[in-house]
């Protein structure tokens, strides 16, 4: 019986981060030979540069805030005024211009909270698994039981009034999804023979977790 030939070559660290690499730059190429990927992106490089400039290129930077001329008052679109103005005077185009960039910041400030969140508990639940998945995800499910606008209401009115606690709400309605999805991520990627190369040279599981795996 002829003997059985397996082959035993051990599985390096870097393997994996070759790997991972490797997919990185599939994914680059593929976005960038997407027409509406590159077209989404330029939209996004524009809007982000008139955030930026704004309080250069607004005709009127003190409309946005306080800015005040009576006399002036629903002044219909025009040369001077290219979006026209409001019931006190103000010109609504640099409004929109300098409102920009308090719109990113918003967008910008719920999306790094909410994935922060949730890709972190998503993260820990699905690799220690047990007893800490099944608290973790009940104490998500809590979050997806209840109405969103409901919760941020909630949440905003026990802060108190103000943009950042309006963020602050926004942002414990966004991060169960984020949860979810993360740990449907590492729960498979979590038994790849690379990670278990990792932990055999003694890495602690913070380390494999946060550094290898995400």
């Amino acid at each position: 019986m002829a003997d059985l030939i397996t082959d035993d070559k051990p599985v390096s660290i870097d393997d994996g981060r070759s790997h991972r690499w490797e997919n990185l730059r599939r994914g680059v190429y593929r976005f960038r030979s997407n027409t509406m990927s590159m077209l989404g992106l330029s939209i996004l490089v524009f809007i982000f540069a008139v955030a930026i400039l704004a309080p250069y290129i607004a005709p009127y930077p003190k409309d946005a805030t306080t800015g005040v001329n009576p006399v002036a008052r629903f002044t219909e679109p025009g040369a001077e005024h290219p979006f026209g103005t409001d019931r006190i005077g103000r010109d609504i185009f640099s409004r929109v211009l300098i409102g920009t960039g308090l719109a990113l910041k918003v967008g910008t400030t719920i999306i790094v909270l909410a994935t922060s969140i949730g890709v972190t508990i998503g993260a820990v639940a699905a690799y220690f698994g047990g007893w800490v998945d099944e608290l973790l995800m009940r104490f998500t499910d809590i979050f997806l039981t209840v109405p969103g606008l409901v919760l941020a209401i909630a949440v905003t009115a026990a802060l108190g009034r103000g943009i950042d606690n309006a963020m602050i709400g926004i942002a414990l309605v966004w991060w169960p999804g984020f949860a979810r999805l993360t740990r449907s991520q590492v729960i498979s990627i979590k038994e790849e023979p690379y990670v278990e190369a990792i932990r055999g040279l003694g890495a602690g599981n913070l380390r494999i977790l946060f550094r290898h795996i995400l």
